[in-house]
């Protein structure tokens, strides 16, 4: 599985908006609307680097409200929990 985290500067009245709509495209398990630098990071799960890479160069920046983003890759993931069994992709 890869995973990736995807930081969001977005136009403040569009946030809650924008968020809504990248929950709605796949890869997509969670949005959260942080403080900081960016306004939204989303945690991306997929079963390959080109599935995330889709959502990432044709789909997000497409949202309103989105002004730039930045993706990070992770290379290894450190968790109390099996991410493999809690968020299985088998199911789908």
């Amino acid at each position: 599985m890869v995973n990736a985290i995807v930081l969001f500067k977005a136009e403040p009245r569009k946030i809650n908006e924008a968020a809504q709509k990248l929950m709605r495209m796949p890869c997509v398990s969670e949005v959260y609307a942080v403080g900081g630098r960016f306004d939204l990071a989303a945690v991306l799960r997929a079963k390959k680097n080109e599935d995330i890479s889709t959502v990432v160069t044709e789909n997000f920046l497409e949202v309103d409200g989105v002004l730039s983003s930045e993706t990070l890759i992770a290379f290894r993931t450190y968790s109390r929990y099996d991410l493999e069994k809690l968020f299985s992709l088998e199911r789908e």
